[in-house]
Parts: structure tokens; sequence; C-alpha cells
């Protein structure tokens, strides 16, 4: 077997093991054979493109690009152990902007390289040459917009610039006028290849990755990653065509097509087009009224938190990004055995959109051994919260936001969002009153049946577990109190 047809059996072999892996993370029981899977096929990947590659460079260059494997191996390794959960949205976005980067290096490697060295015509053929000058092109600009918007999504994500969304005057009308021009470029390139368009259209991408992404809110952010993830996979694709590389078009075809479901998905959870998503239209910040306090508030104490709990008939606990930061997620699973001890059903409700990355409180919930069949989606719990005694609120905000159903005014509304206020009582784990991400003050903490936990959301549930444990040991039936609730 020629090293040719062993590199295009192992492509084969590693497509199939990323599409295995992507099988495997649409679950939570498979999910770990799924990073195994996706681990495999890229190692095989890059095994098969070293061993094809030395057949036609020299063994110093072959030691280079071990060398730089084995360098970047060694720095992802290193930031893998020392990430926090709360940290993974930014550190995914920062890893879009390297492929980003690499399929804008591509590209004008490839124009430098073939292009104006006047060997294009000899070295690819009078009749793919306008292709390739199209592949080159359009690869340098999704390249460019996936860098520029993933900086600017880690800049957002890690709170280093505002999450606000910038609103420039016409700022459809320049993102339209960006689009055309690229069109224009891209036909004028096709036809007489130069320097000069190169450097305008990178310029012109790398400008519009910056808007796109400044232009949307906060709240839209678990989209725009999803968004970016899509992007950063049509690059690779781009990239791959150029390099004449068919594993690295399927993989790029499978992450751009994967991120572009989520996307969907992801929008549609939320009640939006994914245009109206991309153009900035989400997130804008509310009138001056919208951010004031609007009523009251109740606070209410660990202690009487463990009262309510214990007596419950039925608990539901919405997450947010909230425990992800104080990693409240250990001492909430505690208390969800002990709660599960006493008779009490206890189940979770995890918004599509909860956190600023798809799936992050499930993978939270899943590091704590919760169980998977008592973590149920939006969609499947709602219903279920009118009759449900408690609901435990932890550090979320606009994904149990009222005025999503309420408000026509509202940024979020028509945002289908987890119906908390239902539920005979709702405590809400926050440090203080402020808004969410969103920026949109919550009229859920001012009803009747809503009390604030004001803390630590780690700190407060371990103080809710000691009064629990301290109630125990005073002998309380938990049968009893329940019979005392129903007699209510």
């Amino acid at each position: 077997m020629t090293s040719v047809t062993a590199s295009h059996a192992a492509d084969l072999v590693a497509a199939l093991l990323f599409i295995l892996s992507l099988a495997g993370l649409s679950q939570h029981r498979t999910s770990r054979a799924g990073v195994v899977y996706g681990i495999a096929g890229m190692a095989l990947a890059l095994v098969a493109t070293v061993v094809v590659a030395a057949q036609s460079i020299t063994a110093g260059v072959v030691a280079l690009i071990v060398l730089a494997m084995a360098f970047g191996a060694a720095i992802g390794l290193w930031r893998a152990r020392r990430v926090e959960m709360t940290q993974m949205p930014e550190l995914i976005a920062v890893l879009h902007s390297f492929v980003g980067l690499a399929a804008v290096l591509v590209g004008w490697n490839s124009y430098l390289e073939v292009e104006s060295h006047g060997t294009a015509q000899t070295r690819i053929g009078a009749d793919l040459l306008g292709i390739h000058h199209a592949e080159v092109f359009i690869g340098v600009f999704i390249g460019a917009v996936t860098f520029t918007g993933s900086i600017v999504a880690f800049l957002k994500l890690s709170a280093r610039i505002d999450s606000r969304p910038l609103i420039l005057p016409g700022k459809n009308a320049l993102n339209l006028g960006a689009l055309g021009a690229f069109a224009v470029l891209t036909a004028w390139f096709t036809i007489s290849p130069n320097l000069s368009l190169m450097i305008a259209v990178t310029v012109l991408a790398l400008a519009l990755g910056w808007h796109l992404v400044a232009s949307i809110g906060g709240g839209d952010m678990p989209v725009v990653v999803s968004m970016l993830n899509s992007y950063s996979g049509w690059a690779a694709a781009a990239a791959g065509f150029l390099l004449d590389n068919n594993l690295l078009i399927v993989t790029g075809a499978l992450v751009g097509s994967s991120g572009a479901y989520l996307s969907y998905i992801m929008c549609k959870a939320m009640n939006r087009s994914f245009i109206s998503v991309i153009a900035g239209g989400f997130g804008i910040a509310a009138p001056a009224g919208h951010e004031e306090e609007q009523g009251e508030h109740r606070e209410v104490r660990a202690v009487e938190a463990a009262e309510l709990l214990a007596q419950a008939r039925s608990v539901i606990i919405t997450p947010g990004y909230g425990m992800a930061v104080a990693q409240a997620q250990h001492p909430v699973a505690e208390l969800t055995r002990q709660l599960r001890e006493r008779g009490v059903e206890v189940r979770f409700g995890v918004h599509p959109v909860a956190g600023r990355l798809p799936g992050h409180m499930n993978v939270l919930l899943a590091e704590a051994k919760v169980p998977y069949d008592i973590v149920l989606e939006m969609d499947e719990i709602n219903d279920d919260l009118a009759d449900t005694s408690v609901v435990l609120v932890i550090g979320a905000n606009d994904t149990v936001n009222p005025a999503a159903t309420e408000d026509p005014g509202s940024p979020i509304a028509g945002m289908p969002v987890l119906r908390v206020w239902e539920a005979e009582q709702v405590i809400v784990f926050k440090r203080s009153m402020a808004s969410g991400y969103a920026g949109v003050q919550n009229p859920l903490f001012f009803r009747e049946n809503s009390s604030m936990l004001f803390g630590d959301a780690k700190q407060s549930v371990e103080e809710i577990l000691h009064a629990l444990s301290t109630d125990s040991r005073r002998g309380a039936a938990p049968a009893a109190r329940q019979a005392t609730v129903a007699g209510h």
C-alpha cells in the first residue's frame, strides 16, 4: 500500500471517528466515548498528514512540524488543566479565533506561493485557475471574520469589554455594504488577482467580524459562540480546498453544519431568527425604566429556606451562570440527595441558553453526579412548574424573566423562559438586585411569592444543608411535615 493510499484510508477512518464523536456528544451517557472518538480521529489525522508530508519535504522540516505539534499539545494540556468551567466559553471563543487565523494564513500562503510567482496556470491549470482565485479570496474572508469575531466574543465573555451591544448609525447598512463590497472584490480578484485586493478583503473582513459580534448583546453570547463555531468550520473547509486536503474539508463541513444547526436550535429556543441575532437585533439595551426596581423585594435567610424545602412536596432547581461562577454544583447535588432521601421530589429545569455556552449547565450537573433522569429541558418541565411547591433559582436571571412573556416592550419579549413564577414559592439566589447579563431588570424579584436569598450561592446552599442536618438531628419527621403542608 502506497503512502498516498494509506493516507486516504486514514482520512476515511478519521472522518468516521469525527462523525461518531458528534453522535456520542449528543447524549450525556455517551459523551465520554464521543470525546475519545474525537481525540482518536484527530491523532490519526495528524499522524497521517505528517507521514505524507515527509515524502516531499526534508527531515529538518518534519522535525520542526513535530516540534510545533509537541509545543502546541503541551500548551493545550496545560491550559485544559487550569481552566475553570466558568472560563470555558471564552476559551472556546479563543480557539475559534485560532482556526480563523489559520484559514487567513493558508489563503495568503496559497496566494503568495501560487498566484504571485507567475506559476499559477502551470501548477493548477487554466480551467481551474478562476476557481482557485475564488477559493483563496473566500477562505481569507471567512477566516478573518471568524478571527476578529471570536476575539470580540472572548473579550465580552471574559468581561474585558462591556457586554452591551455596540450601536453604530446605520449598522445594518454597514454590514450589508461590507457583504456587497466583498462580492464585488471577489469577482474582481477572480478575473485579475493582485496584492492590493488581498489586503483590501483582509481588512474588510477583519472589520466586519469585529462589528458583527460587537453589535450583539451579552444575552445572545451562547448563540454567538455556536455561530462562531460554525464559521470556524467553514473556514477550515475553505483551507481544506486550498490545501487539497479531503479530511480537512470533511471535518470543516461537519463542524460548520453542526454549529449552524445548533445556532438554529438555540435561536428557536429564544424565539429569534438567526438573521436577527447576527445582525445585532437582540440584546439592545432597554429604556431606563426597565432598569429600575419595580417594587419591594422580600429577603429570606438560609434557615427559612431550609424549612420551606423540608416541608415541600416537590422542588425544581433552575441553574444559571451564577451557579457556575460560585462553583455551587456540588453542594446543590448534595442538597438534591438529601431532599430526595426525605421523600421530596427534586428535578432540574435547564433552559437551552442557560449559562454562556450551550450545554454548560448540563456539564456542571453531570460533573457533580446529579442523576441524568432528573435533569430536564425547559419544554419538558415548564408545564409542571405550576404544581411545584418550591423553585430554587440559582444564579439564573434572563431565562426566568416574566417580562419575556408579559412585557411587549422588553428587549427579551417573546423569548421562551422557564415560568418559575407559577410555583407556590420561589427562592432566588443572587449576590445583589443587579440585572442579568442581558441588562434587563427581572420583575420576578418583586413577586409576592418570590424571596431573595442574597450572598454567594455555594455558601448559601451549604448553609441550607447545615440547617437541614440540624433539623434531622432534632428528630424532624418529614412525613408529618408533608401532612401539615397538605392540610394547608
